[in-house]
This record gives C-alpha cells, sequence and structure tokens, in this order.
C-alpha cells in the first residue's frame, strides 16, 4: 500500500502534511473526506494500526459529536463506524497511513517515519560526508 492521507479543504495541518510529503518526493494517494466517504474497511484498517483505537482518531470536540452528546465507551464497535460513515468531521486530520505506520494530525518529527528507507540512508549517508568534510576543514584551519 502506498501512503494515503485523508484529509478535508479547510485543515491547515493535511495542507503541512501535503507538502512535507511533496518536499520529500513521497508518492501518496488523498482521500478528500467529506467528497468521497470511509468506508467500514477503510475505518478498521486505519484502527488496527491505532494504539488507543477510536480515542485515536476520533475528536470528542467535534461539534457534531457534542451535539449528540455522545461517549464511545457506550457505543459498539458498528456504531461507531457508522457513526463516522455519516458524521466524518469527527475524525481527526490528517490521517496518513501506509501498509505498518498510521499518524493522525501533522507532527514535523513523527512524519518522518514515511521517508522510504533508502531515502533515509542515502541521507545519512550524504549527512556524514558533510560532517566529515566540514570537521576536516576545521582542524586544517588550526
Amino acid at each position: 500500500m502506498a501512503v494515503k492521507i485523508y484529509t478535508s479543504p479547510s485543515c491547515a495541518s493535511c495542507r503541512k502534511a501535503k507538502k512535507w510529503l511533496n518536499e520529500y518526493g513521497i508518492d501518496y494517494v488523498e482521500k478528500n473526506i467529506f467528497v468521497s466517504k470511509l468506508s467500514k474497511e477503510e475505518l478498521k484498517s486505519i484502527l488496527e494500526k491505532t494504539v488507543h483505537g477510536f480515542e485515536d482518531i476520533i475528536s470528542t470536540r467535534s461539534k457534531i459529536f457534542k451535539e449528540k452528546e455522545l461517549d464511545i465507551e457506550d457505543m459498539t464497535i458498528n456504531s461507531l463506524l457508522e457513526f463516522i460513515e455519516h458524521n466524518p468531521s469527527v475524525l481527526k486530520r490528517p490521517i496518513i497511513i501506509d501498509d505498518r505506520r498510521l499518524q493522525i494530525g501533522y507532527n514535523d518529527e513523527e512524519i518522518r517515519v514515511f521517508i522510504p528507507r533508502e531515502m533515509r540512508e542515502r541521507n545519512s549517508a550524504t549527512f556524514k560526508q558533510e560532517l566529515f568534510a566540514n570537521n576536516a576543514k576545521a582542524n586544517s584551519s588550526k
């Protein structure tokens, strides 16, 4: 699975995440959660990678969640899945996922897990070369 990012148009964090992915040349598939609703299977795939289940992906501060006075603990898994399907605005955004990793929201440090290993190794080698060159230059000027 390539990187998939679930977004909404008005989400500043979503724009930051897409910009970051573009800057690092990481291919991704974007899915606007208001145009193309998430299926139960997609939600289950996301939930499999969470630490705390629904608590990780649902914003209990969202307007609809507060209006309906819902409690995640009182809802069955199927009722929560259906609720999210019909009310995607309750999802925290962006949701970035691939075969092994999941990130909810945008975080400069955490998003780095999506950099492919080859690129990390290449960047690490380049960094080491630059560091060695800088150290050599500093030592030769002493």
